[in-house]
């Protein structure tokens, strides 16, 4: 039976000492902990039994940078891909507190968080994010056909995506609702989330916090 494995993978730690909410904000690459998670994900990848076939990036500048390691390694062309890009919020420049969020202007946005009202919605998240991976899942199938006469093994995609994409992905995948408290996120920075597939069907969702030891002790804002 063919097997191909999806590995969204969250980019690495961003330099933002103004604790900004960047989202889509051009300029902000990974810090000096990033790279060295950007490179601890290489390692990962190409030192276990990994058979990575594809690589796929947001367009944004810290998902760039996040898979080059990994595309040096392999000596591949990471693909862009604008529909794994961040969720778009209109929050986007500012750093995010009491004072801000209560201001009139901000409180309006804030009306419904099921949605969410101050951003991209959830679902609109997923529908794109499905896409992407439906894309390269026919990338990577006829690969995954030859691996499997051969010898069983499966086929690998790696996407360097964000947190809160992956995130809405993975719960409705698992049947979940889509909102959620932000603080239950299991998606830590370099973290790669593993869906599998076979015989053209989703059999397992799993986890991986590559970089556990060098996460840092504050979230990062953004994402």
């Amino acid at each position: 039976m063919t097997q191909l494995r999806i590995h969204l993978t969250r980019h690495g730690e961003v330099h933002n000492p103004e604790g900004l909410l960047y989202g889509r904000l051009p300029g902000y690459g990974l810090s000096e902990r990033g790279h060295e998670m950007a490179a601890r994900l290489a390692e990962h990848f190409t030192s276990g039994d990994y058979r990575v076939a594809a690589l796929v990036a947001s367009p944004l500048q810290r998902a760039q940078e996040t898979i080059a390691p990994l595309a040096a390694a392999l000596e591949m062309t990471p693909q862009t891909d604008e529909r794994v890009i961040e969720a778009a919020n209109r929050f986007e420049g500012a750093v995010l507190n009491r004072d801000y969020l209560t201001q009139p202007r901000n409180l309006v946005r804030l009306y419904n968080p099921l949605r969410p009202s101050w951003g991209e919605p959830y679902t609109a998240q997923v529908v794109r994010m499905r896409a992407a991976i439906a894309s390269l899942r026919r990338r990577l199938e006829p690969l995954a056909g030859e691996a499997a006469e051969e010898a069983g093994e499966a086929v690998d995609g790696v996407i360097v995506s964000h947190q809160l994409p992956i995130w809405v992905t993975r719960r409705a995948a698992e049947g979940h609702r889509l909102w959620h408290d932000p603080r239950d996120r299991e998606c830590a920075l370099a973290s790669v989330t593993t869906f599998t597939y076979a015989g053209g069907a989703l059999t397992d969702i799993a986890y991986t916090d590559v970089c556990a030891d060098l996460q840092a002790q504050k979230a990062v804002p953004g994402a």
